[in-house]
């Protein structure tokens, strides 16, 4: 499975304090209420902080490991944990915002997937809620059309990952080595959507729907990230 292995070295690779408070203030800017459910939460960084601006949070992934990687940091105990598929919302819940960050959406695979997650987002959230998503722009296709490659060490742990695109998904393999050189290897593939695409999808469903490229710039520009701000018109009160 996913995030094992990498679960415990994921914020030493990726962590970015600046990120996490631009989306909580995205976040404060868009969501009114204070009950918030994300997915595919990660190692908590987000959702802490939501908890410790005030907010109601339950965190849900996937990943066994990344939930406990959260549950050791300080804060983690304001918060609800649950493990969870984000295509399986089991939370007997409604919201007044859903979270999907950090491009945990292009792990859905397949179109079904996508319009399965939307529609239990729909389900699970108060007329009035928002749901706020973001996935990799296609621009990121071309960015990794040639490999990238890093290495380092972390903790004593010595790492490669290299970064691919085959098609229209990114594949990131990552290769730990122990104190003993001994190796442990991750496989990670994400499919880059159609933005259009996946708004048509969003408007369908019945949210009114904002876009933005890496936080600030409004519609689909080029850059990294596209951003949607899906305000839900209609569904359960």
């Amino acid at each position: 499975m996913m995030y094992e292995t990498l679960a415990h070295f994921y914020d030493a690779l990726v962590k970015d304090d600046e990120a996490t408070k631009l989306w909580v203030s995205l976040i404060e800017q868009n969501i009114e209420g204070k009950d918030i459910l994300e997915l595919a939460c990660g190692s908590g960084e987000i959702t802490i902080a939501l908890a410790n601006d005030g907010y109601h949070v339950t965190g849900t992934d996937l990943s066994e490991d990344m939930l406990e990687e959260a549950k050791k940091k300080h804060g983690s105990d304001k918060i609800i944990w649950k493990e969870m598929d984000m295509c399986d919302i089991t939370v007997d819940q409604t919201f007044d915002g859903i979270l999907c960050l950090c491009d945990s959406f292009n792990y859905l695979l397949h179109k079904e997937q996508v319009t399965s997650m939307f529609q239990q987002v729909k389900e699970h959230l108060k007329v009035g809620g928002t749901f706020i998503m973001d996935m990799h722009s296609l621009d990121r296709l071309d960015e990794f059309s040639e490999e990238y490659n890093e290495a380092g060490e972390i903790d004593q742990h010595e790492y490669q990952w290299t970064i691919q695109t085959v098609d229209d998904s990114i594949y990131q393999n990552f290769a730990f080595y122990d104190e003993e050189g001994r190796i442990t290897l991750e496989q990670h593939i994400q499919k880059v959507y159609d933005p259009l695409w996946v708004k048509e999808i969003l408007l369908q469903m019945g949210f009114d729907v904002k876009i933005y490229t890496d936080f600030n710039q409004q519609g689909i520009c080029e850059g990294e990230k596209i951003f949607y701000i899906c305000k839900l018109v209609g569904g359960k009160k």
